[in-house]
């Protein structure tokens, strides 16, 4: 193989991987660019808990990314609208998909009209796992 052609093989295999929803050997569905596809209804109240937070997968790039992807599927109870503001970080926790060994939890509080108190949501964006509607909420368009 010519070294330009393998140049560009290597390219394209390269971007095709960073653009790709695919974590780690998890390979995500997308709504679209901004939207995961969760077709499954979690009856696990503590998912999403700092015990169980939501692995949604990731790296430095895609990792913030892939977590507004899984709450951009969400809904209130009843299908509203929901809105998310990240919190921050917590939680340190030992993974070998983190910074040197190490990952940390974020934590984002969800409101939708008429709610009377805000849900927070952990979310672990260094390892990947099944994504599922937490208790409590629905997904959006269904």
């Amino acid at each position: 193989m010519k070294p330009q052609s393998l140049i560009s093989s290597v390219t394209i295999l390269f971007v095709c991987f960073c653009l790709s929803p695919s974590v780690f050997g998890q390979n995500y569905k997308l709504v679209d660019d901004n939207t995961f596809l969760i077709t499954e209804l979690s009856t696990d109240k503590t998912y999403g808990t700092e015990k169980n937070p939501i692995k949604v997968g990731g790296d430095e790039n895609s990792g913030p990314s892939n977590e507004r992807r899984f709450l951009n599927a969400l809904a209130g109870p009843n299908g509203e609208k929901i809105s998310y503001t990240r919190k921050g970080s917590c939680c340190h926790f030992e993974t070998p998909n983190g910074f040197m060994g190490g990952g940390l939890l974020d934590m984002y509080e969800i409101t939708w009209p008429g709610q009377k108190k805000p849900v927070m949501l952990y979310i672990n964006m260094y390892d990947p796992g099944e994504l599922k509607c937490p208790v409590g909420f629905t997904l959006r368009g269904k």
